[in-house]
């Protein structure tokens, strides 16, 4: 593994909670079977000092076990292993902060931007998990693939789901009505229950930007131009069928 994947991956496990430092010697740790603080110390780098308290660290957080003997050893927990306890735990703390957490309502009647094409896509997924009746959406083809599990689950619950894309998906997104456009921007249009928007840009990077708006008068006209574009789309193909 190069420098670069060794990086990436080391970021991704950060993601899970581990330091930088604990992310490195669980790597080291998978790439050896069974290793000694001293062992870890020479194979990273890493002083002996930092070593030990990482190590501790790893078996604290369930990403490393530690095998006493005459000199003590440590194994990596699989890494499969590791995120799903990881995944389970958060879930557990999730239902916590949820009941616990002061409520308050869905600030939609502003409008609010979304910076970082990262949150642009959790905001995606969040909108998605309370659709309940309709939705309509339009977005690059390369990421409509991302939500297919929540569009075919809203089709399966009995919601509407409308597609509006430049292109059909390899595999069939199953129940979905879709259209399609010419269009073939980086244009995210997305209206839920005909009560929420987001629309902006999607292009992958930190700069893009969308707004998010529950604003009667704006979600009616974006509602009203997503209309007619459906009437154009079926008017052009009863044109096409006509010839």
């Amino acid at each position: 593994m190069d420098n670069a994947a060794l990086g990436a991956l080391t970021e991704k496990l950060v993601q899970f909670g581990l330091t930088r430092q604990e992310a490195s010697i669980y790597l080291c740790l998978l790439r050896n079977r069974e290793l000694s603080g001293y062992e870890v110390s020479k194979l990273t780098g890493i002083s002996r000092s930092n070593v030990y308290g990482a190590l501790a660290g790893l078996v604290e957080e369930g990403a490393a076990y530690l095998l006493e003997g005459e000199t003590n050893k440590y194994t990596a927990v699989l890494a499969a292993d590791f995120c799903e306890n990881r995944i389970r735990q958060l879930t557990r703390l999730k239902q916590e902060i949820v009941s616990q957490a002061p409520q308050i309502g869905d600030n939609s009647e502003g409008y609010i931007t979304i910076s970082s094409h990262r949150h642009i896509m959790d905001k995606i997924y969040n909108m998605l998990e309370h659709v309940e009746y309709r939705v309509y959406l339009s977005m690059p083809a390369e990421y409509l693939e991302r939500f297919r599990t929540n569009l075919e689950k809203l089709v399966s619950e009995g919601k509407k789901v409308v597609l509006l894309i430049s292109e059909l998906p390899e595999k069939e997104i199953k129940g979905c009505i879709i259209y399609l456009t010419d269009k073939n921007d980086r244009q995210l249009r997305l209206i839920v229950d005909s009560g929420y928007v987001l629309t902006g840009e999607l292009t992958g990077d930190v700069t893009d930007s969308c707004l998010y708006c529950g604003q009667k008068n704006f979600v009616n006209v974006f509602k009203e131009s997503l209309r007619n574009e459906i009437k154009l789309i079926e008017l052009k193909k009863e044109h096409e069928y006509e010839k």
